[in-house]
């Protein structure tokens, strides 16, 4: 058999190598397209890069408006609550204790003062100064013993208050100190002088303030 000519021989195989080249080799990426698609990519991100930021915002918001304020509220009004309580405490109990200490004064002088003339009169009237069982120790005193000794033997008795402080007071009970002169007549004998020094206890029985209690000291 005849071999084929040299030059048909060397382009064959020129031939046969670009066809195997061309079959064997890779085909190259498509730059542009995935330029693309990273692209895409990015504007997604910052297109949702807001919608994140304004939700985020939406929750803090959310979460100011309906647990941290209403919180606040509550205890500003707490707060504001019990310094009105404190305040009221501290003024109804300055008043209680302006009344209760003009009480004191009133119902010593009343209890301590009779003429033997009006003794009946003025010591009855003194009672209602005074409340409890006090009152009832009070009107067993006076009627067995001080008034028939003011009608048998003519005495009198005035009694002033030079000075008196409030020891403490509540809406409805105080304690009072009270410094009491008296000063005592028998018959037509000299007058006689006494100081002493009281505590007395009241307490408020409807608008009144009453003596419940007489103790010297």
């Amino acid at each position: 058999m005849s071999e084929p000519p040299t030059g048909v021989s060397s382009k064959r195989r020129r031939a046969d190598e670009e066809e195997s080249t061309s079959a064997g080799a890779e085909p190259e990426p498509d730059t542009d397209a995935s330029a693309a698609a990273d692209d895409g990519a990015q504007e997604q991100e910052a297109a949702s890069a807001p919608r994140n930021r304004w939700r985020l915002r939406f929750t803090w918001a959310g979460l100011l408006a309906w647990v941290v304020l209403p919180g606040l509220a509550f205890l500003l009004t707490i707060a504001a609550g019990f310094l009105r309580w404190q305040y009221d405490t501290l003024r109804d109990s300055k008043i209680a204790g302006v009344q209760a200490l003009q009480a004191a004064r009133d119902g010593t002088v009343a209890m301590l003062s009779y003429q033997p003339e009006t003794v009946d009169k003025d010591l009855t009237a003194a009672r209602d100064h005074l409340t409890g069982s006090f009152r009832d120790s009070y009107t067993e005193l006076t009627n067995d013993v001080v008034i028939p000794g003011a009608k048998q033997q003519r005495i009198s008795a005035v009694a002033r208050v030079p000075a008196a402080a409030t020891v403490s007071a509540s809406w409805n009970h105080a304690v009072v100190l009270v410094f009491v002169d008296q000063t005592t007549v028998i018959g037509d004998g000299a007058p006689t002088d006494m100081a002493s020094t009281v505590r007395v206890k009241l307490d408020k029985v409807g608008d009144q303030w009453l003596i419940s209690e007489f103790q010297p000291i």
